[in-house]
């Protein structure tokens, strides 16, 4: 059955409110870790994750860092609209040249009561912050309409400052905006979640949610991997608000997958690579470097087919149903090699595009072995890509999980499937 079939009614739980984690622990690796191979499930918590994973294993980890992408801003009348920071609009070429513009920069945006905001005057906010000297910086931002686009606005976002020193929106957003946690916590931000919100990995500023799989990482879990000889590499997706959008459609077919900005350098895809050759697991930390990974395999074929053009490196590199309409069988080893052979011949050290990849049941993961991640709300594209490593095993991990007391969704507990 092709993916655009599946009804994602097939893909739901009761998953009572009380099971959703609200805060994380208090310590990050004395979450639960469920480990399913070979149709067993075993218990463990993260603490001692490195004995279940073998030797000369590569583990995959998106460096993604979220952005305070939510902003509080005043009407003329004196009312209040919350901006949601989504993504820069299509004028800049990529993610992190837009997070570096100084002054002003279009964003596409979401509006928190977006219908009070009927005469289009300019937004207007004051916020502040107390510098590294000990000195108290007022910032002045205004946001005007410049287009509707679809559900979403883009909006022209000035700023500056009563120092007179000029800001990078990156900047910008980490001193005048709220770190945006998840709607389903039902709560606001507070201070912690400034840290506990980001991974210990976090580098690349972009992402308006964190990839939570990696939240339960500490240094001491990495400086075991190194005593189990286990390696890591990284790479970067950018998580959009879309990866918290409910599947509203009864099939698949009717669901348009959101894109997100990926970023992976020649020095991941060539240890890819040596795995592949010397056949050793590769093992993704969450959904977003899986979905990051096998995309590039992706790019790869695109190459071998002569498909492969710089417009497709600056759009949408891999679109929705693209895996399942591709007949050629290339190995891997081929596509990354591919890949690698591309970069080099054109002196890139780093591809930045985007992908709309959807990983359904009926996927054939190309490279990776194993994924470690959270669990996630029922009916939703996660889902499916669990489904799509374990197969209807998801259903009974899953149980497991709601019948042993794990803790579920962004601050909760998480597992290891080995694929099926």
């Amino acid at each position: 059955m092709h993916p655009s079939e599946i009804k994602i009614s097939d893909y739901t739980y009761d998953l009572p409110d009380e099971r959703i984690a609200r805060f994380p622990l208090e310590q990050r690796d004395q979450s639960k870790l469920l480990i399913f191979q070979n149709d067993n499930i075993q218990e463990a918590i993260y603490h001692d994750i490195a004995n279940y994973i073998p030797k000369k294993s590569l583990l995959i980890f998106n460096q993604a860092k979220v952005i305070h992408a939510r902003l509080f801003f005043q009407k003329e009348t004196g009312g209040k609209l919350e901006i949601f920071c989504l993504e820069p609009d299509k004028r800049y070429p990529d993610i992190t040249t837009a997070m570096m513009q100084e002054k002003e920069v279009y964003w596409k945006c979401l509006l928190k009561g977006a219908h009070k905001w009927k005469d289009v005057s300019a937004l207007t906010m004051d916020a502040d912050y107390v510098n590294e000297k000990g000195e108290k910086v007022q910032f002045h931002a205004t946001a005007n309409r410049v287009e509707r686009d679809g559900n979403s606005f883009i909006l022209h976002i000035k700023w500056n400052s009563d120092n007179g020193n000029s800001y990078s929106f990156s900047e910008f957003l980490e001193h005048a905006g709220k770190i945006p946690i998840p709607p389903y916590l039902k709560r606001e931000a507070e201070a912690s979640d400034d840290v506990r919100y980001q991974t210990i990995f976090a580098k690349n500023e972009g992402s308006v949610a964190a990839p939570t799989a990696s939240l339960h990482f500490t240094p001491y879990i990495l400086d075991e991997f190194k005593h189990h000889e286990i390696d890591m590499a990284n790479l970067t997706l950018h998580v959009g608000a879309g990866t918290f959008m409910p599947v509203k459609s009864e099939k698949m077919e009717g669901h348009q997958m959101h894109s997100e900005w990926i970023e992976f350098s020649t020095n991941l895809v060539e240890r890819v690579i040596s795995q592949l050759i010397d056949n050793q697991n590769i093992i993704c930390i969450g959904t977003t470097s899986a979905r990051t990974l096998e995309s590039i395999y992706w790019i790869g074929v695109q190459i071998l087919r002569n498909e492969w053009n710089e417009e497709k490196m600056h759009d949408i590199a891999v679109s929705q149903w693209y895996p399942y309409e591709v007949k050629d069988n290339f190995s891997a080893q081929e596509a990354f090699s591919a890949v690698l052979n591309y970069m080099q011949e054109n002196k890139l050290s780093k591809i930045i595009t985007r992908t709309q990849i959807i990983i359904a049941p009926g996927y054939d993961f190309r490279v990776l072995n194993a994924m470690i991640t959270n669990f996630h709300q029922p009916e939703s594209t996660l889902i499916l890509m669990i489904s799509a490593l374990v197969g209807d095993s998801w259903k009974s991990i899953y149980q497991y999980a709601l019948d042993h007391n794990f803790r579920f969704l962004s601050y909760g507990d998480g597992s290891l499937l080995w694929k099926k």
